[in-house]
């Protein structure tokens, strides 16, 4: 497809004189319309109208990839001077991955004339213009001239021009700020939050200063609308720029810039190159990848509650009916919750993700303290009625089981649920909390259905003594549960912050324990350990050190920035990236199956691949935003750059097959 920019550039200098007689009509029918009579020392508008056949189109100023635009030559009385053309909100087109800026149906370029005070009115003399443009179809481009000739003692008013004036974006009345930074032009453009912005896209009037076709993305800060698109490759620096902001449904404005600071955060709003699809097949999204949560590795950690609601279940219908509903209203709660909480801090300006809560030390504590009671609990050191498994246990045991489970299940993505909590941070609240609401639903679906079906619960084992050795045996993959967090902990602050963690949590449980045996000397000793777990709970946060910094895997990979990654691409080589983060099991079962391989390691060193790694254990706002950017609310995302194209985003669950292939490919597509 480029030869189809070559070839259009190749024609435009061919063009023969416009004087000549032309040998055929033009694809793109012009006439020169002037707005009224003359009026010596007011100025004259112009319009010169195109009416392009069915299937070709006209362009923009910049025409984009391919193309060539309108130029002009005036013929006009003495004095009289033209000023620039005013064109109205281009349409995207794009063929064969280059984007055109285009006008596909009936459009109008307006020219204001100044005219002298001392100009004669009487009869001024007819004026002309040499226009040259280019009309095409998506297969082919022909140059086109006319000489156009206007007689101004004949004109006459038109309410036309009322309908072409509409067309023309206003200028807007403050200048814009741009920057560029890490590969992006970056440019803040002063307009009203209330404004309604459907679908949004910057067309630039400098040319070859970014890449026409690639993703624009935009947040709102205030009355600032910040827009980030990806710059050409070899970009210059200019020192202004003007271009059309279209707002959708043909509205736009004007704007002009200058070098200044562009604010960073904002919330992130959906453009045309980001739709989010309809809401009913995105809530059937979030409600198949929370159900899917269920087998995911993510959901390990809580597998022995959850069996634990499973065995209870084949207790009464009013009872099982009555837990499936609990349970169900403490995951929604939770899912509701986590949602609420993402989305204020996002329009607050923080730059936060799905999974945020264990990117915080302190919650990752909580959680540690948590998972240590309860294996102590299953193991027997104590007992909580919250967390029985024998007939005795109530609604509000499943409610909590509920809670905790979405709390802890939800820190990865899993297939269908990307996409889904991707468009709930870029929906209006009440689609968002749906969504949310859905993935909630869809993790508890299998308890509410045992609840609700006696065949389902037939199927499960009757209660029995095996329960209480069942409850045993679960205290072991909670216990591995805690170790991980406890690992966890020392990823997050180092290696003191996790030795306190894991001190607190022995002493919680040594306060529980002396505190259920009831006598006094042990109601004694669970207030003294108490005390001290509420003293290194208040020291805890002092012990927080820099992260630990990441082993050197199989791979050798270079940390994740916008800049490396540009540099990258720069070199015109293939590039992986993955973005991982110590709490997401789902990444780690990835990196160890399929990215830190030998194989993988291989095929990537014959091919020349360069690896990225982005480590989102911590709260990283560069990496928020570039998710953000690619719809994606959390991790993990793998992202195949194939020399000079566009991110591929892989499957969420790879393969060594899946990564060696696009390496040979790759390969193979190589001179």
């Amino acid at each position: 497809m480029p030869l189809l920019a070559v070839l259009c550039a190749f024609l435009a200098l061919l063009m023969p004189d416009v004087a000549t007689a032309q040998a055929r009509p033009n694809h793109i029918a012009a006439r020169l319309v002037a707005e009224g009579p003359v009026r010596p020392g007011q100025p004259l508008t112009l319009a010169i109208a195109f009416t392009p056949e069915p299937g070709w189109h006209g362009y923009w100023k910049n025409p984009g990839d391919a193309g060539y635009g309108l130029t002009l030559k005036w013929k006009l009385p003495p004095g009289w001077q033209a000023g620039e053309p005013q064109y109205p909100v281009p349409q995207r087109l794009v063929i064969g991955g280059l984007m055109n800026h285009v006008y596909e149906g009936q459009y109008a370029v307006l020219i204001d004339v100044e005219i002298p005070s001392s100009s004669a009115a009487a009869r001024p003399a007819p004026i002309a213009v040499d226009a040259q443009w280019l009309a095409c179809t998506d297969q082919i481009c022909v140059p086109e001239q006319e000489r156009l000739t206007l007689d101004l003692a004949q004109v006459q008013p038109g309410a036309q021009f009322d309908r072409w004036r509409a067309a023309i974006p206003a200028l807007i009345d403050r200048t814009a700020s741009f920057a560029s930074e890490r590969g992006r032009l970056r440019i803040a453009i002063p307009l009203p939050a209330t404004l309604a912005k459907p679908d949004l896209h910057v067309f630039l009037e400098q040319r070859d200063l970014v890449r026409y076709a690639a993703v624009q993305t935009f947040a709102a800060e205030g009355d600032l609308l910040i827009a980030e698109i990806p710059l050409a490759a070899g970009a210059g620096r200019p020192q202004t720029m003007s271009g059309i902001l279209a707002l959708g449904n043909g509205e736009g404005v004007r704007f002009s810039a200058v070098p200044g600071p562009v604010p960073t955060g904002g919330v992130p709003l959906k453009t045309g190159d980001r739709q989010a699809g309809p809401i009913w097949l995105l809530l059937l999204g979030a409600l198949a990848g929370g159900l899917l949560l269920n087998v995911m590795p993510c959901v390990f950690p809580i597998l022995s509650l959850k069996a634990l609601s499973l065995a209870r279940a084949g207790e009464s219908d009013a009872q099982a009916r009555a837990e499936g509903i609990a349970y169900t209203a403490g995951v929604m709660l939770a899912t509701l919750a986590l949602g609420v909480l993402l989305l204020a801090l996002r329009s607050a300006g923080e730059m936060v993700g799905w999974a945020f809560q264990l990117q915080e030390p302190a919650v990752v504590v909580a959680l540690l303290v948590l998972a240590a009671a309860i294996t102590a609990n299953l193991a027997g050191v104590f007992h909580l009625p919250s967390l029985s498994v024998t007939r005795g246990g109530q609604p509000a045991g499943a409610f909590a089981t509920g809670l905790l489970a979405a709390f802890v299940a939800t820190p990865c993505t899993g297939p269908f649920m990307a996409a889904a909590m991707g468009a709930a941070l870029l929906l209006p609240w009440a689609q968002a909390l749906l969504l949310f609401g859905a993935l909630g639903l869809g993790l508890a679906l299998p308890f509410l259905l045992l609840g609700f079906l006696p065949p389902l619960r037939r199927l499960l084992p009757r209660p029995g003594p095996w329960m209480e050795r069942f409850r045993r045996a679960l205290a072991v993959p909670m216990g591995l549960t805690v170790a991980a967090l406890v690992w966890l902990c020392w990823r997050l602050g180092g290696a003191s912050f996790a030795a306190g963690a894991a001190i607190l949590a022995v002493l919680t449980i040594a306060a529980l324990a002396a505190l259920w045996q009831g006598a006094n000397r042990r109601t004694a000793l669970a207030g003294l350990s108490a005390g001290l777990a509420v003293t290194m709970a208040v020291a805890l946060p002092s012990m927080v050190a820099p992260p630990a910094s990441a082993t050197e895997g199989v791979l050798p990979a270079r940390p994740f920035s916008e800049a490396t990654l540009a540099s990258a691409r720069a070199e015109g080589r293939p590039v992986f990236v993955w973005f991982t983060a110590d709490w997401c099991l789902t990444c780690k079962v990835n990196e160890r199956a399929a990215i830190e391989r030998e194989a993988t390691r291989k095929a990537f060193e014959k091919a020349g691949v360069v690896p990225l790694v982005g480590d989102w254990t911590r709260r990283d706002p560069a990496i928020t935003r570039f998710l953000t950017r690619h719809g994606a609310a959390g991790i993990p995302l793998y992202l195949w750059y194939a020399p000079g194209g566009e991110a591929q985003v892989l499957p969420q669950v790879l393969t060594v097959d899946n990564l060696v292939s696009l390496a040979e490919g790759s390969l193979q597509a190589q001179p």
